[in-house]
Order: C-alpha cells, then structure tokens, then sequence
C-alpha cells in the first residue's frame, strides 16, 4: 500500500472496507500499481457493435480467453466485460486480474435518438464470479436519463453494500445535442459531474474537445477565462469537475486511431492529471505482441516513464 492509494482511498469516506479493498485491488494491479493510476482493458464491443466490427480485424478476439489473457500480460489493472465473456474465463483465471462485470448493455441493431442501455446482470453475477466491481453506462442528455439514473441508484446501492466498486460509463447523447457536442468540453465536464453525484467511484468519459455545446455554459467559459485550448486543459477542467480531482477519472481510448496519434493524446491527457486510460478497440483489434507492447507505452506515460 503507497501513499498514494492511501490518499485515493481516503476520498470514499462513506465506503465499507469491501469496497475500499476492491478499489485498492485495482489500484494496486499490473504496471501501474501503487501509483494511483490506472490502465484498463474493456471488452464490451462484440454486444455493443457486432462481433466482425469488433473482431474481425484481429480475429483472435473472438475467443473470450484471448482478451483475459491480453490485459493480465500487459500488466493492466483491470478487465471489464459484459456478463457471457465474463463466464466465459472467470474460473480459468480466477485471482489473475481484477474484473469489473458490465451490467447493462446496448447493441447497434435498432437506432435510438435518445438512447438506453439494458440491464443484462447483476450484483449476485458480479460477486459470484468474483469481480471487483461493476459497470454501468448512463447516457446524459437522453430523453431515457431518468430511468438510467434510476437504475444506477440501485444497482450502485447495493453493489455498495456487497462491497462492490462502481465504475460508470458517462456518455453524453440525445435528441438535444448536436454530434460534435457529444464530446464538447462543457458536455463531457457535465457528464462526469453527473457520473461522481450518481456516487461513482471510478468515472470514464471521452476524451473532450474545444467545442462548446451550450450557450449559457459558453458564457461562463469566457466570462471566467476556463482554458480549453489543449487536451491537457480539457482534461484538467475535466478532473476539476469530478469533485475537483477527488473522484479517478480515466478516459475512453474512443475510435481506433494510430499509434503515433494516440500515444500524443494519451500524454495530454496525463499532463491534465487524468487518472489513467480504459483502452478497448486500440488495443484488442491489434495482433497480441502490438496491442501488448502499445498498453505497456500507454502505462509507461502515465507512470512518468520516458517512451
């Protein structure tokens, strides 16, 4: 245990020790452990978009056992899969790697404006299986936010008391926000706002860009001089508005992208104080030996290694 986790841990002040303990076990996994920061490995492509638009690039990712095997020899701190990849290797390598248990899904064949995930498990799957802790994705800005925020309220409470950590997929989408404005500064700093009062512990978001969405929230950027030039000022602002950095915030590797590209905008991110990267489609879609060594680089920056 580090100085550093011991602080991390000290924001959850209202937690039971099942939870702090979990959170810990994340925090203190793979590479990266101890230092407060986190690489984790998300798998929950093959229900959200379809298996060839997932692994088809890289058809060893059709097999449940390969993306078990991926994050525990990259070192990552965590793997996070819907219920049936989950199955699939739990008892295979059981104690490897700390599991979060994505309990509500969406798939791409019917299309929604206002978009709603379902709930596809639940607590008793998360502890029977022995995870971590769960993962739930929440759509700000959809007209379904209501039930959403509902259904998180819950499944957060009794995660809670089961000892649990929760860790939520903030992602703004509906009717009222223009597709640029989905990852709009003021929309993703929102979003992670919304994500840290539902009562996540962990929040992931996408990375944000310069544009702002709303009118009003545009006056306030300007009035108060908020510097959203850069990613790492976006991301700065991001984490300030997770309860001025007291909640991790580790954000989406997002549509795959080249080495080059990607290792830049994961170093702004971590000159912003982001907490880390949850890396899914850049790393999985890669043979092993890239994805490998590509998640090794992406730790080593926010370790403060030299690439």
């Amino acid at each position: 245990m580090t100085p550093r986790v011991r602080e991390i841990l000290s924001w959850y002040g209202s937690d039971n020790p099942g939870v702090l303990t979990n959170l810990a076990r994340m925090m203190n996994h793979g590479r990266l452990k101890g230092t407060g920061k986190m690489v984790i490995l998300p798998v929950d492509q093959g229900f959200e978009h379809g298996p060839a638009r997932s692994f088809a690039k890289n058809p060893d990712g059709y097999d449940p056992h390969y993306h078990f095997e991926l994050a525990i020899e990259s070192g990552c701190s965590a793997y996070a899969a819907p219920l049936g990849f989950i199955e699939a290797g739990a008892r295979d390598f059981a104690g490897e790697i700390p599991l979060i248990l994505k309990i509500n899904n969406s798939d791409t064949l019917f299309s929604n404006k206002s978009p709603i995930s379902a709930l596809s498990s639940n607590i008793d799957d998360a502890l029977r299986l022995g995870c971590a802790g769960i993962g739930f994705t929440i759509y700000p800005g959809s007209s379904e936010r209501k039930q959403m925020y509902e259904e998180i309220a819950e499944a957060s409470r009794m995660a809670k008391q089961a000892g649990l950590a929760v860790v939520m997929w903030s992602y703004p989408r509906g009717e009222q926000l223009s597709k640029e404005g989905e990852t709009g500064i003021d929309v993703i700093a929102y979003a992670a706002q919304i994500a840290a009062q539902l009562g996540a512990h962990i929040i992931k978001v996408k990375p944000p860009t310069a544009h702002i969405e709303q009118d009003a929230a545009r006056k306030v950027y300007e009035a108060q001089g908020i510097k959203v030039t850069t990613m790492a000022d976006r991301a700065r602002h991001v984490v300030q508005s997770s309860f001025n950095g007291k909640r991790i915030v580790i954000f989406s590797g997002g549509e795959a992208k080249g080495t080059e590209d990607l290792l830049k905008e994961v170093t702004e991110l971590a000159r912003g104080g982001a907490f880390g990267s949850i890396m899914g489609r850049n790393a999985f879609q890669r043979p092993k030996k890239e994805a490998i060594q590509l998640l090794n680089q992406v730790q080593d920056i926010f370790a403060g290694k030299p690439l």
